[in-house]
């Protein structure tokens, strides 16, 4: 099955370049080639979803937010403005279904973006991929 948008990435070759980054503690640094493979099956993933949550966790609130506005503006939301600065990591979470955005400090060792893509319809696309890099759409 492929698509208008993507017609020479089906979702089974999406799913696998996503299922590379299931669990993964920390983002790995990617080569540019690989950066625009993983973009390409992230974007056709999410728009056969009906809605993501971002999960974000990032060293710094600097980070984290221009994590969460390339990915926001890649996957069609609005970026997320009232969010306050924090010190040290944080840890950021966007609902796309109803804009719900929050920031929190965050103690944990995980670096990088989980995106959980949600479907209404039970055999729709239900997967979450991450930890994704945090400059992935930069």
């Amino acid at each position: 099955m492929s698509t208008p948008n993507h017609p020479n990435l089906t979702v089974e070759d999406a799913r696998k370049v996503l299922n590379k980054f299931t669990c993964l503690d920390i983002a790995p640094i990617l080569k540019p080639s690989e950066k625009a493979s993983v973009r390409r099956a992230l974007i056709l993933i999410a728009k056969l979803s009906d809605y993501q949550i971002l999960g974000i966790c990032a060293d710094t609130a600097e980070a984290g937010k221009l994590a969460m506005k390339t990915y926001t503006h890649a996957l069609g939301y609005e970026v997320p403005s009232n969010l306050p600065d924090i010190e040290g990591p944080v840890y950021i979470k966007l609902n796309g279904k109803n804009g719900l955005c929050y920031i929190d400090s965050y103690s944990g060792h995980h670096r990088g973006v989980l995106v959980s893509c949600q479907s209404h319809n039970p055999g729709g696309i239900n997967e979450m991929y991450g930890h994704l890099p945090l400059d992935l759409f930069l």
